[in-house]
């Protein structure tokens, strides 16, 4: 039978040593239960712990309990240990690093997010690097990141193109040349891309998978369907004012 961690002890040193141990158990369960006890009274004694489990935990529900508990620890002290982890070999680390800085949210950490890893070749590295970028940019750089994460359309499979449309929309209004500059792309991957990101940039409602077809469609019929198509979005996005609601 797998061992409990108790969560509440009179003997911190024990408390440490027992989670510890056990957020390496067989049973994913007790895993789990490890790390929110190591949340729950945050220690950095648990630092070491949680990072090196970051990089190797299979199960995602632990690994997003592991970064919450070294959210609950001091930034100072969380912060430098989980940069290290940004250059780590390892896929997993890397991608844990990225997710444990968008938890934080400390704006500091911006510097850290480098165009290798927005570029980086482990889709799922590049998905949290792209999502944690939106989160930590400031107001005066979303224009360049825009243009970065622009670069990356066309890539990966249905999931991977649906993060990167999710952070380019999150980005607002900046995204708007850019996608309109892509979706004149000769390589109409990307151009489809692109436009599908635009029509649910306007259309929070659509559905990605029908925006994706239907940009498609415009795509295959040539640049002159796409440009009236872009004039009749517009329209429908923008319309003129009538008399009813034109002001006095």
């Amino acid at each position: 039978m797998q061992e409990v961690v108790p969560i509440n002890t009179t003997d911190g040193t024990d408390r440490n040593t027992r989670v510890a141990r056990a957020l390496s158990a067989e049973d994913g369960s007790v895993r789990l239960q490890a790390a929110l006890a190591a949340g729950t009274h945050p220690d950095p004694a648990f630092l070491e712990a949680l990072v090196g489990r970051c990089a190797v935990e299979p199960d995602f529900f632990v690994r997003d309990m592991l970064s919450w508990a070294l959210t609950r620890l001091p930034p100072e002290v969380t912060l430098p240990r989980v940069r290290r982890e940004l250059g780590s070999e390892r896929a997993q680390a890397r991608s844990q690093a990225l997710h444990t800085l968008s938890k934080i949210g400390d704006r500091s950490a911006w510097a850290w997010i480098t165009r290798g890893m927005l570029r980086d070749a482990d889709d799922e590295v590049a998905r949290t690097a792209w999502r944690v970028a939106v989160v930590l940019v400031p107001e005066e750089e979303k224009e360049d990141l825009a243009g970065e994460l622009a670069g990356q359309l066309g890539r990966g499979d249905r999931e991977v193109r649906l993060s990167l449309s999710r952070a380019l929309i999150d980005l607002g209004d900046v995204t708007e040349p850019v996608l309109a500059k892509a979706s004149a792309s000769p390589d109409p991957e990307v151009a489809a891309h692109a436009r599908a990101t635009e029509l649910l940039r306007r259309d929070p409602e659509a559905r990605f998978d029908a925006a994706v077809e239907e940009a498609k469609r415009i795509v295959a019929l040539g640049p002159a369907h796409a440009a009236a198509s872009d004039e009749e979005t517009a329209r429908i996005v923008e319309p003129d004012e009538t008399p009813e609601t034109a002001e006095c």
